[in-house]
């Protein structure tokens, strides 16, 4: 594909990278390959990640960690729980005897990555990965780290108020909280930044102009570009954006001024 030429300093803050090549689906998410895209897209930064798997993410998140030295990769940590993320009767019935095993993320866990300066902050995906017991999420609140999350079918933007964002992080919402493009979840994610100063949402897998245009246009220090690779090249992602009916000084602010506020190291 060809390079695009767009005059942004663009930084990308959702890329999934599984460090192991025999559990990746196509050549598409080997390092070299995703390195070679965004510089073809012009992105210059980018926030990594490991795939969803089994058990402990130990062993994942220094291999990618590893992978990202040399790279224009920044590392987070992905983390889990062990409380069922649904809202319906079950999931609570379940939650009153969970307990934390040893696969699962703890406190000392939290505080271990947010001292190590190969990490920039944390992944979670609830619906993957279950969601953290109470200790676990005050050990981030006191780690101050960034922390990237899903909201969705299975996670609904509500749920985010009711356990993450009772937690002063600064929490950033993949999808705009409606994957797989629900737009009703979309614009009640887009209302969460009313009246939560720490909520972002980013923009990965989001197709649609209207909810993208509407929350730039109201929350313009509050969207945050994410393209979603390898699954979606990085260029589909930045003309999404390019296409939008916004003021450039916006797309400046999506593209780079808004996570570099989030994430340090994402900063010129």
């Amino acid at each position: 594909m060809l390079e695009l030429e767009h005059g942004f300093r663009v930084v990308d803050t959702h890329i999934e990278m599984e460090p192991d090549a025999d559990r990746r689906a196509d050549a598409a998410g080997d390092p070299e390959q995703v390195e070679r895209e965004l510089h073809q897209a012009g992105i210059v930064r980018a926030l990594v990640f490991p795939g969803s798997r089994e058990g402990s993410y130990l062993k994942a998140n220094n291999a990618v960690a590893r992978m990202s030295v040399g790279r224009p990769f920044v590392a987070m940590a992905r983390i889990n729980g062990a409380r069922d993320p649904g809202t319906g009767a079950g999931s609570r019935l379940r939650n009153i005897t969970a307990s934390r095993k040893d696969h699962h993320t703890s406190p000392d866990d939290v505080e271990q990555y947010a001292y190590d300066d190969r990490f920039a902050g944390f992944k979670l995906h609830p619906v993957r990965d279950g969601l953290p017991d109470e200790a676990v999420l005050e050990a981030l609140e006191a780690a101050g780290l960034p922390v990237l999350t899903y909201a969705g079918h299975g996670f609904p933007p509500e749920s985010l108020s009711e356990t993450l964002l009772r937690y002063d992080v600064p929490l950033v919402v993949s999808h705009f909280g409606g994957h797989p493009l629900d737009t009703g979840m979309m614009h009640a994610a887009i209302d969460l930044l009313d009246s939560h100063d720490g909520c972002y949402l980013d923009t990965s897998y989001v197709r649609l102009r209207e909810p993208l245009e509407r929350a730039v246009r109201e929350h313009p220090d509050r969207v945050l570009f994410g393209s979603g690779a390898p699954g979606a090249h990085p260029n589909v992602g930045i003309m999404e954006i390019l296409t939008l009916d916004v003021p450039e000084d916006a797309m400046r602010k999506v593209f780079s001024k808004n996570a570099s506020r989030v994430v340090d190291e994402l900063a010129p």
